[in-house]
């Protein structure tokens, strides 16, 4: 079985590794693997590795990789594409997966449970997603916090986690028109995916609760509290308990 693996340039200073076209486990092991790989082995003039969906973003230091009779580009991407092999063949501490057939045991992210005040100041757009849906407001609320999602990527504003597997009858059109601000912890819905604002940003998304907890802090060894892979799971909490964690 032959596997994707496709490279293209970002600007004169990174290249962009596409490992599948869907956004599914086995993709998300290939992503996972490649990143570790790198990280672990501190390739020299590689400086940073940035996952997302299906692709990694591998940026450099091209004045670090010195002369050579090829590109900096073309050398880089041999690099990368050596880690691809040894995650997915020579590693199994680091893909503990079957990439190939139907089953895959993928690599568990950490577990994350958020808890959620859904509704009313917390969640202003609930009511308007339950009617686009057809939905109740409580049928929101437990469809939501009773899914399984993944965090697929990391960006837009510090620590904003995107998360699939949102239940289908949820799926709801971003805003017409963006609010300027959106309070952080603000957990939303754009049409396919979930997410929690980190910080006070501007957004359009319809929003139907907030977490207490801080999704970013810049302070701590690890500024952002959600990583690509990360399992996580929503838990209802009503309005006290909210004010209790703060």
């Amino acid at each position: 079985m032959v596997r994707l693996m496709m490279f293209a340039p970002l600007g004169d200073a990174a290249v962009v590794v596409t490992l599948g076209r869907d956004i599914d486990d086995a993709t998300m092991v290939r992503v996972r693997a490649l990143v570790r790989s790198l990280e672990r082995a501190n390739e020299s003039g590689i400086v940073d590795v940035v996952p997302a969906y299906t692709t990694v973003t591998v940026y450099y230091d091209a004045g670090a990789w010195g002369a050579g009779d090829r590109p900096v580009f073309v050398r880089v991407c041999d690099v990368i594409g050596r880690h691809v092999e040894k995650a997915e063949h020579a590693w199994p501490d680091v893909v503990p997966a079957k990439l190939e057939g139907e089953a895959v045991v993928r690599e568990e992210g950490t577990p994350v449970e958020i808890p959620v005040c859904y509704g009313g100041e917390y969640g202003p757009d609930l009511e308007e997603v339950a009617a686009y849906c057809g939905l109740g407001g409580d049928e929101v609320v437990a469809l939501h916090s009773g899914a399984d999602y993944v965090v697929h990527a990391v960006g837009f504003a510090p620590g904003f986690a995107y998360l699939g597997g949102l239940p289908e009858k949820l799926r709801t059109p971003r805003k017409a028109t963006p609010r300027t601000r959106v309070p952080a912890g603000s957990v939303g819905i754009g049409w396919m995916q979930t997410g929690i604002y980190p910080l006070e940003t501007p957004g359009g998304w319809q929003l139907i609760g907030r977490t207490p907890l801080v999704l970013f802090d810049s302070g701590r060894a690890t500024p952002a509290l959600l990583s690509v892979g990360d399992r996580v799971k929503f838990r209802a909490i009503g309005a006290e308990e909210f004010a209790a964690w703060k």
